[in-house]
């Protein structure tokens, strides 16, 4: 028995490809065809009501290039960018990429997809704290990646434990439900966990076992006094009904009661519209499945330039632009100019967006810290309206 999940060697070899592009690379190779292209990626429709998106996936797409003969330019990563707008363009022959354009696109679309829905979720909430808990919605394999992708969308914390390891992320979280369910009493639970759990952790109380919400919140506060920090509600649908009435009935009682530095955080089935309709009252939220399930990003890599007789000529198939494109953009917001590549813009305020990182198999860019990622998409998203 295995984890059927392929290695990075795989993946660095071209193994993981579809079929079809390994036919093509052969019938290339044994028909003595080799030509330079440039391969544009581009998303040329969102999911309904989706305005912009954030590019994500750059540092894996950009492992999985390097040592093959190509240039890459790219969009820096974070980068919002609207439809039927460049997101990197590939100079090579084609017989040396066809093998990594599934992984490639893999990659990209996955991040961007889930980046994306963490930055829509952010926009919406944006002086609130939010969470991320959505791995047990995914693949184990892909809890590193997944908790990148939502961090770099906005997420001010996440909660996997590998992703201290590999990201250097220190991961947030309290208590489930197991740990009041096996020690069978609420009050002596909450008292277990201030007693046992190291001091710099916040003593958030998970208020909705056993009780009505709003008298468990008040025997936590009695429980813990000044060292209750907040109380999470991860109420299940079925037993929710209107959720803001249940958050105001809890709010008002800590309240009236003398807690009203209690935080209140809302965890389970949170979605933008359980953001608007509760982002004034509460004080952080916990996201899991609607982050790591996003609507998908479709992005799709398609052949635009061939070069012929030492010239560039643009190409595409029927329903795409030909020819490689520059995006243009003057901040703040998304104001942008798609031109032919190596066209400029006349007003100068405006900067080219697609940036060399890998020239002939090398990367010739120093990649920006996670940290320094996120820190961009906040500030893109401070100069864009709120998600429809």
């Amino acid at each position: 028995m295995v984890f059927y999940i392929a290695s990075k060697e795989d993946i660095k070899n071209g193994l993981v490809t579809d079929i079809y592009f390994v036919r093509t690379k052969n019938i290339l190779d044994k028909a003595g065809i080799k030509k330079k292209v440039r391969m544009e990626l581009h998303s040329y429709s969102f999911p309904r009501g989706y305005e912009w998106a954030v590019f994500a996936g750059l540092e894996e797409a950009l492992y999985l290039l390097e040592g093959l003969p190509v240039n890459v330019y790219s969009l820096p990563e974070g980068t919002l960018f609207k439809a039927k707008e460049p997101l990197m363009v590939i100079e090579g022959y084609y017989n040396d990429i066809a093998l990594y354009e599934t992984a490639l696109l893999g990659i990209i679309r996955h991040y961007t997809s889930i980046a994306t829905k963490a930055a829509r979720m952010k926009r919406l909430a944006m002086d609130k704290t939010l969470l991320f808990f959505g791995l047990r919605a995914l693949h184990p394999a892909l809890a590193p990646m997944a908790d990148r992708a939502a961090y770099i969308g906005g997420m001010d914390a996440v909660s996997g434990v590998a992703s201290e390891k590999y990201l250097g992320l220190k991961p947030v979280g309290t208590m489930p439900h197991a740990l009041i369910l096996t020690v069978g009493d609420q009050i002596k639970a909450w008292i277990l966990f201030d007693k046992y759990v190291e001091e710099s952790v916040p003593r958030i109380m998970l208020v909705d076992t056993l009780w009505d919400e709003r008298i468990e919140a008040l025997e936590a506060a009695k429980a813990l006094g000044k060292r209750l920090y907040g109380v999470r509600l991860d109420t299940p649908s079925s037993r929710r009904g209107n959720m803001r009435a249940i958050v105001e009935e809890v709010r008002w009682s800590l309240d009236i009661h003398g807690y009203r530095d209690v935080k209140i955080i809302v965890s389970g089935g949170v979605d933008e519209r359980t953001l608007r309709e509760l982002r004034d009252i509460v004080d952080a939220f916990g996201v899991g499945t609607s982050i790591a399930f996003p609507p998908s990003i479709d992005i799709s890599m398609d052949i635009v330039e061939i070069e012929e007789n030492g010239e560039w000529r643009p190409c595409a198939k029927r329903g795409k632009m030909p020819g490689a494109k520059q995006l243009y953009r003057k901040r703040p917001g998304l104001n942008d100019k798609v031109l032919p590549w190596n066209h400029e813009p006349e007003d100068k305020e405006y900067k080219p967006m697609l940036v060399k990182y890998i020239e002939n198999g090398r990367i010739i860019r120093n990649l920006p810290r996670l940290d320094d990622i996120r820190k961009y998409v906040l500030e893109q998203l401070s100069e864009v309206p709120e998600p429809l």
